[in-house]
């Protein structure tokens, strides 16, 4: 069912390998690191900061500071609701309401069988379309309960 890999330092180091000789290494690693795992498990940093010979703080103040980086894997699929003003203004709090309630999660939170994680977003650009919505990398705009119904069901399949 999920579509990560296992973690394992052979395959960090596989992918730091890659990674390592970039200019600014460091969050091209963290990106591929979660692309491939899910997330950046903590046991991941001695080993990004061995091959990049900074130190494992360094690492770790780039993991803890940008928020889309995870210590656990989410779900399959991620949901983001826009929580800005522009989607709050249009119906996005009642929009939030109901998608924690059919999902069963508050947001941050990912479905006991791990088919969607659930995540606030501050902005997708939609502001002309309101309320707004990103299903993985898809965006989607006008929502209403009818349409977010349709995003939760396709989340879930």
């Amino acid at each position: 069912m999920s579509r990560f890999e296992p973690w394992t330092p052979e395959r960090a180091s596989e992918i730091i390998a890659q990674h390592q000789n970039q200019k600014g290494a460091t969050l091209p690693i963290l990106h591929a690191l979660q692309e491939v795992f899910g997330c950046v498990p903590l046991d991941a940093e001695p080993i990004i900061a061995e091959a990049l010979n900074i130190s494992r703080a360094e690492v770790h103040g780039c993991v803890t500071f940008y928020h889309d980086f995870k210590r656990e894997p989410g779900g399959r699929r991620t949901l983001k609701l826009c929580l800005a003003e522009s989607c709050q203004a249009s119906g996005g709090r009642a929009l939030e309401k109901r998608a924690k309630e059919k999902l069963g999660v508050e947001m941050g939170g990912t479905t006991a069988d791990r088919r969607v994680t659930l995540e606030p977003v501050y902005c997708l650009g939609l502001c002309h379309s309101s309320p707004a919505a990103m299903l993985d990398h898809d965006v989607y705009g006008a929502l209403d309960e009818e349409r977010l119904d349709e995003l939760l069901k396709e989340a879930q399949s």
